[in-house]
């Protein structure tokens, strides 16, 4: 039997993935020449981490679900490439190969995809390559400089990927500069967020309070570190509420180090559980001041023209500093409050909107697959 179609595998594993791969799926999904299998690895395995964004993001149900679950970052990448080298083995054997795996981001996932397939000789895509924070302590780091070393299809989201990429050996024909796929999901998805009752729920009013997320150990595994971070936060409700989304390794920590209790005692502070996508978007896209240690929350900052105070030392997005509204705090809780104060006052920098980051990324990646 010929094959007729060209069939493509898109591996996720963490929230972040789901909302890069949505659009790209939708943008070949009219290619009646293109096949695709949606394989969850399950690195991320909480339904309010995981499940909920298929929903919201209206993409497929996977086809395949490895169900990996959480361990060490030695552990958890070992055996996402034995199953995911057990799964396109599989798939070889039948009469539809996977003929290109695509994947996306910096998780354990996306390096354990990338592996198992080059290993069977299975072409694979990048989408984001080129990113770097050159902090080597950062297992993102290790997972992107692997991971970009062995595609051979590198697709870029801003113009420093491309210069680091080439700096790093790689020929301009495995790369092409295509724009932020994240902010695909969020310029098509921003309406609909916004017309939600999220800020009503929470007694909010637009413009006029703080949204937070914080997971990263530098941020929240160091007790006296996370206490002078939670102090600020708390002060900083004396001017405007303060909304934090616990991440459930953080929700562990402050209350291992008796932090939860201090932060659900303030008045002005809003402490929840993790949130949809949609209802997250709401409250970013509306807010004064992000506060986070989030990549991808620089990025969506910068194009939702809301200041980000972004709690790490580096960043592998140094676009969203350079020309955006986010600026570099560390875990500095002296400097956070310093800036927190620049922007009540409203004395903080104007950032402006990179290039193609347009909401038309998945298209140009779409476009690069099929062809």
């Amino acid at each position: 039997m010929t094959k007729t179609k060209k069939h493509l595998a898109f591996i996720v594993g963490a929230r972040p993935n789901f909302m890069k791969v949505a659009p790209i799926l939708h943008a070949i999904e009219n290619r009646n020449y293109i096949k695709t299998t949606l394989i969850h690895t399950g690195q991320h395995y909480d339904p309010s981490l995981s499940d909920v964004f298929f929903e919201e993001l209206e993409i497929k149900r996977p086809e395949i679900s490895l169900g990996v679950g959480s361990g060490s970052h030695g552990s958890q990448t070992g055996k996402l490439i034995i199953e995911l080298e057990k799964t396109l083995v599989d798939l070889a054997s039948t009469s539809d190969p996977i003929d290109r795996v695509v994947v996306v981001g910096d998780v354990n996932s996306t390096m354990a995809a990338t592996l198992a397939a080059v290993k069977l000789n299975i072409p694979v895509a990048h989408v984001e390559a080129g990113l770097r924070s050159f902090d080597r302590t950062m297992p993102e780091e290790i997972n992107r400089l692997v991971t970009d070393s062995v595609c051979d299809l590198l697709l870029a989201s801003e113009p420093d990927g491309v210069k680091q990429l080439q700096k790093e050996g790689h020929p301009d024909s495995r790369i092409h500069l295509v724009g932020n796929v994240m902010i695909d999901t969020l310029l098509q998805q921003l309406k609909r967020a916004k017309g939600l009752d999220t800020l009503s729920r929470y007694g909010l009013e637009p413009s006029a309070y703080c949204v937070v997320t914080l997971h990263r150990p530098s941020n929240v595994d160091d007790k006296n570190v996370l206490n002078a971070l939670v102090n600020v936060l708390i002060e900083t409700s004396g001017s405007f509420p303060v909304v934090f989304p616990v991440h459930p390794r953080t929700q562990k920590k402050l209350a291992e180090f008796g932090l939860l209790e201090k932060l659900n005692s303030a008045e002005n502070v809003k402490v929840l559980g993790p949130l949809g996508y949609l209802d997250f978007l709401c409250l970013t896209s509306q807010a004064k001041v992000i506060v986070t240690d989030s990549g991808g929350l620089q990025e969506e900052s910068t194009v939702l023209d809301v200041p980000c105070l972004t709690m790490r030392e580096n960043t592998e997005r140094p676009i969203t500093v350079s020309q955006g509204t986010s600026t570099l705090i560390g875990n500095d809780a002296e400097k956070l409050a310093s800036h927190l104060q620049q922007i009540i006052e409203n004395k903080y920098k104007v950032g402006k909107c990179p290039e193609l980051w347009d909401g038309k990324a998945s298209e140009r990646i779409a476009e690069i697959l099929c062809n």
